[in-house]
């Protein structure tokens, strides 16, 4: 038999490594249990023999097959692809393989993808937010199929994530320290999403506890052409002094807006952000914004998940997030001007 054997088997790797099957077996599927020589023994001669494990008969005797499902509310967020790469460069190498649907924010075509890819066997599921039918949950039950939910946090379900909530009220708690009390805000759609509502109620609840109402709220889609058009609406009522947006992508938008309208930010108006993405540090000014802990949440999920799926106790993880302060916020002035109209 050549060192290249097209179809090498796990007793030809054995044999070329000097160690037993079951010494790659645990090369393969727990490497941390492996003295780091014998592994290195093991590794070149899997890639001596071109060996490829067999995962068709590693299911059947396993009743695993290491796909790993992640179903995300859309691809064009770049919150979600930060969290998403983290989460699938923490998963065991070797062991799990990541599949991916997008849902476009439709709770019947995300029912839709959890049925099939729990058809097509995933071990287990990673899910963002909270909000969906309590009986996808009992249907996941019943199969014993384990999830964690991520961008989010709650007491009912197994989550890596943050406080929505907390987040956004800690934000227009620093725009109210500055002194503004005419405050509006331009929101994600809130409808099947809680993590938008969250961040709504945040502001909402934090400005009541002051006293205080929004001037102003427009929900609308995910898109800078939706935070410019709603931006260009609320400040249509000139005693607005600071726009809080749900989102960064919302508050590029506004930013666009603005600029257009001869605002000067943050002189003539405040608008900060949420998220923390790469557009943030790159608008000009830069992004006032809360920073949400995209790769720790993702290694963290990652982590959670696997310790499900191998039947141990996973402890569900809350993460911290924290106000980012760039060019985007100060305290309101006494005169607003508008050299456009």
């Amino acid at each position: 038999m050549s060192e290249k054997t097209v179809h090498a088997t796990v007793d030809d790797v054995a044999a070329l490594a000097g160690v037993s099957t079951a010494t790659v077996s645990r090369c393969l599927n727990a490497p941390d249990r492996v003295v780091p020589a014998t592994r290195e023994k093991v590794m070149e001669a899997i890639r001596a023999l071109n060996y490829s494990p067999n995962f068709g008969a590693r299911a059947l005797a396993s009743r695993r097959t290491g796909i790993i499902g992640a179903v995300i509310p859309t691809l064009e967020n770049a919150v979600f692809a930060h969290g998403i790469d983290a989460f699938e460069r923490s998963l065991s190498p070797g062991k799990f393989a990541l599949l991916v649907a997008s849902c476009g924010y439709d709770p019947e075509r995300e029912k839709q993808q959890i049925e099939a890819l729990v058809a097509r066997g995933a071990d287990g599921l990673l899910l963002v937010g909270f909000d969906r039918d309590p009986a996808i949950y009992e249907w996941l039950a019943i199969r014993k199929v384990p999830y964690v939910l991520a961008w989010a946090c709650g007491d009912s379900h197994p989550y890596a994530g943050f406080d929505n909530v907390a987040g956004m009220a800690a934000m227009v708690r620093m725009v109210l320290d500055l002194g503004h009390r005419n405050v509006a805000m331009i929101s994600g759609l809130t409808q099947g999403n809680d993590r938008a509502r969250g961040r709504l109620e945040g502001a909402r609840d934090l400005l009541a506890g002051e006293g205080l109402a929004f001037r102003g709220v427009a929900e609308v889609p995910y898109g800078l052409e939706s935070g410019a058009r709603a931006f260009a609406e609320l400040m249509a009522d000139r005693s607005i002094t600071a726009v809080i947006c749900g989102n960064d992508v919302l508050a590029a938008g506004a930013l666009r807006a603005a600029h257009r309208m001869g605002l000067r930010v943050p002189r003539d108006v405040t608008i900060t952000g949420f998220d923390d993405i790469d557009i943030a540090s790159i608008t000009f000014p830069e992004l006032t914004t809360v920073r949400v802990p995209h790769t720790r949440m993702g290694e963290q999920a990652a982590a959670l998940l696997q310790q499900l799926i191998e039947g141990k106790r996973g402890e569900s993880v809350l993460l911290p997030t924290e106000i980012v302060a760039r060019g985007t916020h100060a305290p309101p002035t006494a005169r607003r001007r508008f050299a456009k109209a």
